[in-house]
């Protein structure tokens, strides 16, 4: 098949949606199909990408890009390529423009809903607090609209799906988990020196424990109640280290408030780290810790089990099916949960290495792999439902 994919935001850039989209081009041409990608700009993308093409675009909120909604060369592009689907990946600048190419060459639609975007209008209405409900009915209505245009939805867990029959959405939606390179991210695939230096670089001594936080530092992901939570046990505990990587507008008050509330020498803000290393970060932990509530899926979560590293996360749909407590890690409600599942995650070193291998064993069912062909169904049976003769790959 030869399959056009729009995506708002895609490698170099790091996040769940951007991660998703490179596997599975990664993983569609390794099985033969012809992939064109269409996204942003970015100033740290390579030159001489192959059958990619980014649209103009500017920083915009929360760490992402807004592309143009339209470009003429690139729209004279597509109409040579002789696209078997549009695959979107947004309802904004670039999901715009893969559908109405859609439209105008009578192509089948399969759009992937990566985002929850009511649980994003705070930046809209940051100044404006009291249009906050008035966003979120907004933000329904336009991801109802957008998904009743495609011929087929595809969602990372059934909680999207429920989520989306309540706003309208009048097609059945597909699951299908994002999937993961797994083998960047297993225990070998750094070497423990590699591991000891990077621990090292950001004042991790060989004894402590580091409870790992790794994601996009955001108002959202509700990191705040870590930082409350983990106060007291951190103090307590002379070789214990909470480190987050990532980076995001909420950094300078998240550092603010580790620094009133005494414990930023416990903690430390590790920043952004290269892509094609994240593996790495993800082996300096022993536990990894998330009380986000506004998770599609979770990447983050999956990739830290393939780390093998258990998991202490706010309970939420997003895990059903994933985090299964005493098997991978545990679930909590509240600050005595958190502190409750990290001690019997750390209680003895046995117990840890037991749900390290439920956690990597988890992971397994989550791979790349997997995804690809899953996706790759969903055309084909797209495609048939149409009538549509399918291309061979070129």
């Amino acid at each position: 098949m030869r399959v056009g994919i729009f995506a708002d935001t895609y490698y170099p850039q790091i996040n769940g949606l951007a991660t998703s989209v490179l596997m599975l081009n990664h993983y569609l041409r390794a099985r033969g199909h012809r992939v064109f990608i269409f996204t942003t700009t970015d100033p740290d993308a390579r030159q001489d990408e192959e059958d990619i093409y980014r649209l103009p675009s500017m920083p915009f909120l929360a760490e992402r890009r807004m592309g143009v909604f339209y470009h003429p060369r690139l729209a004279r592009l597509v109409r040579g390529l002789e696209l078997d689907i549009v695959h979107t990946h947004s309802e904004f600048a670039l999901g715009v423009f893969g559908r109405y190419m859609a439209r105008e060459l009578n192509l089948p639609v399969v759009h992937t809903m990566h985002t929850v975007y009511e649980d994003y209008t705070h930046y809209l209405t940051k100044w404006v607090p009291m249009l906050d409900g008035f966003t979120r009915v907004v933000a329904r209505k336009l991801t109802a609209e957008f998904c009743n245009s495609a011929g087929q939805v595809i969602v990372p867990t059934v909680k999207m799906k429920d989520m989306l029959r309540s706003y309208g959405v009048r097609g059945e939606a597909a699951v299908i988990p994002s999937g993961i390179d797994l083998e960047r991210f297993k225990p070998g695939y750094y070497s423990p020196e590699e591991i000891r230096r990077a621990r090292g670089e950001l004042g991790i001594s060989p004894e402590d424990k580091v409870l790992l936080y790794l994601g996009r530092i955001a108002e959202e992901k509700n990191i705040q109640e870590l930082l409350y939570g983990l106060k007291d046990y951190l103090l307590a505990r002379q070789d214990m280290k909470f480190v987050l990587v990532g980076d995001g507008k909420d950094r300078p008050r998240l550092e603010g408030l580790t620094a009133a509330l005494g414990m930023a020498d416990k903690t430390i803000f590790a920043g952004v780290k290269p892509w094609d290393e994240i593996g790495k970060y993800y082996q300096i932990g022993d536990v990894f810790v998330n009380s986000s509530r506004s998770e599609a899926q979770g990447l983050t979560y999956i990739e830290a089990m393939a780390a093998g590293l258990p998991v202490a996360a706010r309970a939420d749909r997003c895990l059903e099916g994933i985090l299964q407590d005493g098997v991978n890690g545990y679930a909590f409600e509240d600050q005595a949960g958190l502190v409750g599942a990290l001690d019997k995650i750390l209680a003895d070193d046995a117990a840890r290495q037991d749900l390290s291998l439920g956690a990597m064993a988890t992971a397994e069912e989550f791979s790349a792999a997997v995804y690809a062909d899953r996706v790759a169904a969903v055309y084909e049976r797209l495609l048939e439902r149409g009538r549509i003769p399918r291309r061979v790959a070129s």
